[in-house]
């Protein structure tokens, strides 16, 4: 009897890993991507602001701490102040992280074959974790760039040229494109690559996390958590990488802010260590893990209820359409 073809997917000759391709994966990452950003756009725009204030060129307002920039933010520029930049943070965020979570799980489960309860090692997690981010970096870089040009919009810059004055995410994309060309989208991208370490330490440590509870529970590695262990195991995995990873992030924003006017990565990397010793490097810390620790519980909550439920729901419809597809082979 020839072999029965449930569920459709076509034979990837050539590029075998296409075969792990899953909607699933790319939708629940989505779906965590914009939940979160929508929350918490007000605190990642501080972050920004806080990053590129380089305490010398006095460009823009000085923020002393968190809860002065939002008070600040709110009496000069209004509440919707706190949402500037928000529409390619939403667009980016969410592509970034459906197209992160699709890449990794992809890699991951070519990686294993196909079989989601054979355990991999942190060396293994980490690339693909890194492959991944690399792919999505790509991708989304142009949108990180157009973002951080929106949140760096600042109300009192009357004398600003009008090429770098930004009404909306259609309106920076053409000035970056007519004043800067495809490399306008893509500053920042270096340190970028470096930031790809972030990733690949944060899931690293996540799904190291996962598989030991799980075995500690004596259940198969891909066995659906608690909303709580997700919380823990996410919160304990951002918190690892975005202490270990800062700086990129700082010297990222710093190139992608068009009030400056930086050579390259290392001339970046030199100003800030003239003017502002090791603490340029973590400017905006406290604000970016007020944001990115809620930020990731949020997506990773929300990923990995959803993923399990499209893919029950996947299974169960597999499983209700078999009996009717063996039916009309054996009519036929």
């Amino acid at each position: 009897m020839t072999a029965l073809k449930t569920s459709g997917t076509p034979n990837f000759r050539y590029f075998p890993v296409l075969s792990h391709l899953k909607y699933e994966h790319f939708v629940a990452g989505i779906s965590g991507g914009v939940v979160s950003t929508l929350m918490l756009h007000p605190l990642d725009l501080i972050k920004t602001r806080f990053a590129v204030s380089d305490g010398h060129s006095r460009v823009g307002p000085q923020y002393k701490n968190l809860q002065s920039a939002v008070k600040e933010i709110v009496n000069t520029e209004g509440m919707k102040g706190l949402y500037r930049g928000v529409t390619p943070n939403v667009v980016g965020s969410g592509g970034a992280w459906g197209c992160y979570f699709l890449f990794y799980t992809t890699i991951k489960t070519w990686i294993q074959e196909g079989d989601s309860k054979k355990p991999l090692g942190p060396s293994t997690h980490m690339s693909a974790a890194a492959e991944a981010g690399v792919l999505t970096l790509l991708l989304t870089n142009p949108l990180w760039v157009i973002k951080t040009r929106l949140c760096l919009q600042y109300i009192d810059e009357k004398n600003l040229p009008e090429t770098l004055r930004y009404n909306g995410l259609v309106d920076a994309a053409k000035k970056i494109y007519k004043t800067e060309g495809w490399r306008g989208f893509y500053r920042g991208f270096v340190p970028g690559i470096f930031g790809v370490s972030h990733g690949a330490i944060q899931f690293m440590v996540y799904e190291e996390l996962k598989n030991w509870y799980n075995n500690y529970l004596n259940v198969p590695i891909d066995t659906k958590l608690s909303t709580w262990e997700y919380i823990f195991f996410a919160a304990v995995s951002k918190l690892i990488a975005a202490a270990t990873t800062y700086p990129y992030q700082v010297v990222r924003a710093r190139l992608q802010d068009h009030h400056h006017n930086y050579r390259g990565s290392v001339h970046c990397i030199e100003s800030i260590w003239r003017f502002e010793g090791w603490r340029g490097f973590y400017k905006g810390l406290s604000a970016n893990l007020a944001r990115v620790t809620p930020a990731t519980v949020i997506t990773f909550v929300v990923y990995e209820n959803v993923s399990h439920y499209l893919q029950d729901r996947k299974a169960t419809n597999e499983e209700r359409t078999l009996p009717i597809l063996l039916k009309e082979v054996e009519e036929n």
